[in-house]
């Protein structure tokens, strides 16, 4: 399974490394061009590609989106993304990075309602990349991350890449209650929290 991420920043890129450490080919892109990737793959090898945007959203088995929020709609055609599991790993930050008031929303019921045809999971958003970068691999009881999703079987899917990395995969529910729960101002944003301790958050 080819994952594709749009969005190479410090996220998107350590995310690449685990992926490909992993044993997951991976397709990169961003906004400046797949010229501009050519280091990064040089790094990872021959599982890793670089891309435009549209490229990956063709090549991809699962595609992740990790630009900046504001950067998401319009990203790619709508009809590129068709039937195609997309994981919402973007961050509705605001001036001055404070959380961005969606009355009540999940920032992702409006990714949803830009790709109304993709199967929306909202994950990848809630850990610094620094705790990305050795969190499976760290000695003890995993840590969570989470998926949220109006679709099972795509969350089942999400799930399993996150298992596979070394983390403990959460459920956290529904588009609108789960997302709500990861996005920045919940509580399990930035928060690293083993399997037993997210769950108690949840349920609070």
């Amino acid at each position: 399974m080819t994952l594709g991420i749009i969005g190479t920043g410090r996220i998107g890129s350590t995310l690449a490394r685990i992926l490909v450490a992993a044993g997951r080919p991976v397709v990169l892109a961003n906004a400046r061009g797949p010229h501009t990737l050519a280091p990064l793959v040089a790094e990872l090898g021959p599982a890793a590609r670089a891309a435009t945007a549209d490229e990956a959203a063709d090549r991809a088995d699962v595609l992740v989106l990790m630009v900046p929020f504001d950067g998401g709609p319009g990203l790619l055609p709508a009809a590129a993304v068709h039937g195609k599991v997309v994981v919402d790993a973007m961050n509705a930050f605001g001036p001055g990075g404070v959380p961005r008031d969606l009355g009540g929303r999940a920032s992702s019921e409006l990714v949803a309602e830009w790709y109304p045809d993709a199967r929306v999971v909202k994950s990848l958003n809630t850990m610094h990349f620094e705790t990305l970068a050795v969190a499976g691999k760290a000695p003890g009881e995993r840590l969570a991350h989470y998926v949220a999703g109006d679709d099972a079987k795509a969350k089942e899917i999400v799930a399993e890449i996150l298992t596979d990395l070394g983390f403990a995969a959460v459920d956290t529910g529904s588009l609108h209650a789960g997302g709500i729960l990861q996005q920045p101002g919940g509580p399990l944003f930035n928060r690293p929290l083993t399997e037993a301790q997210a769950w108690e958050w949840i349920s609070r």
